[in-house]
């Protein structure tokens, strides 16, 4: 990514992790493996490839291990893995992950769903965490989820969003992001939110994880963008959604997100031809459609011969 330039878009693919954890369907290790890989050719500087949680919360990805002692590990390319608890990160750290990205909810009932406890003891756990990646080849991430509202408790203050994040700062980690967890978020208050972190955080570390439950995904990408953001989650084909939010549909599609940026003369340094084609081959690995348009439709420059005149 040093070759881009700084107004580049940097995208995280986050499919296999936060797209697969919720496909009643189980996609073999294989095809997982397969399909990071050519992520990774792609040009993905960074791909979320799992998560190192129980197996009985989320079977989907029990084969986090597996996945990771089977990819090919390409120079340039950061792989991530999600980590809930210190049991976890013993886990990803025997798999040599490249990054540990810690999850808590800014709301305290979504984070009791989610993760069975307050967003205080999450935070808790993540200090311990902390301590035990101390001096490990291994970069940390802090996620602060429903950072844009939450769908038991609504919107969530932007001063009680700020304090997360500073939470995680005192903590040590890298990064931090900020998930519209169910895609609640709207351009304008994504704007403001990005106005008040980026000081804190910079453009470098900061991450933007949209869902586009409510359609308004891509808008809020370019509202966080012309704020200063630079680095973004996306999902192939738009999958994903969160298990523990209701009406939680998936995130914003990757290639859509690609092919907006590259339509706007924004670079990316990715090859879109190559994630429509990996698009178009995701439901025949997860059994259904998949709700990503540039697959369906094809980029602005596909062109059609004209139809024949009628006589």
């Amino acid at each position: 990514m040093s070759a881009l330039s700084s107004d580049a878009l940097i995208v995280q693919e986050v499919a296999t992790r936060d797209g697969f954890q919720i496909e009643p369907v189980f996609v073999e290790t294989a095809e997982k493996i397969r399909l990071i890989d050519a992520l990774a050719e792609a040009g993905f500087s960074r791909i979320e490839v799992s998560s190192f949680v129980s197996p009985k919360a989320v079977p989907a990805l029990a084969d986090a291990a597996a996945v990771f002692a089977g990819i090919r590990r390409r120079p340039g390319t950061v792989y991530v893995a999600l980590v809930p608890n210190p049991k976890g990160a013993e886990r990803a750290l025997a798999a040599k992950v490249d990054e540990i990205n810690l999850v808590a909810s800014v709301s305290e009932t979504h984070n009791r769903a989610n993760m069975g406890m307050s967003p205080a003891d999450s935070i808790a756990g993540f200090a311990r965490i902390m301590d035990s990646v101390r001096g490990a080849p291994v970069s940390t991430n802090g996620t602060v989820a429903t950072a844009f509202g939450c769908p038991f408790e609504g919107d969530q203050p932007a001063d009680k969003v700020l304090a997360q994040v500073e939470r995680y700062l005192s903590l040590g980690v890298d990064g931090v992001t900020l998930a519209d967890t169910t895609g609640m978020a709207n351009p304008r208050q994504v704007a403001r939110l990005v106005a008040r972190v980026l000081p804190l955080v910079g453009p470098e570390r900061l991450t933007l994880h949209f869902h586009n439950t409510r359609g308004l995904g891509l808008a809020n990408v370019l509202a966080a963008y012309d704020a200063g953001a630079r680095r973004f989650d996306a999902a192939l084909g738009g999958l994903g959604g969160c298990p523990f939010a209701p009406g939680a549909t998936g995130n914003i599609c990757t290639e859509d997100l690609v092919s907006m940026a590259h339509e706007m003369g924004v670079p990316t340094g990715l090859d879109l031809a190559a994630l429509i084609g990996l698009s178009r081959d995701l439901p025949r690995l997860v059994g259904h459609d998949v709700p990503g348009q540039v697959a369906k439709a094809g980029r602005p420059c596909d062109l059609h011969p004209a139809p024949a005149r009628a006589a």
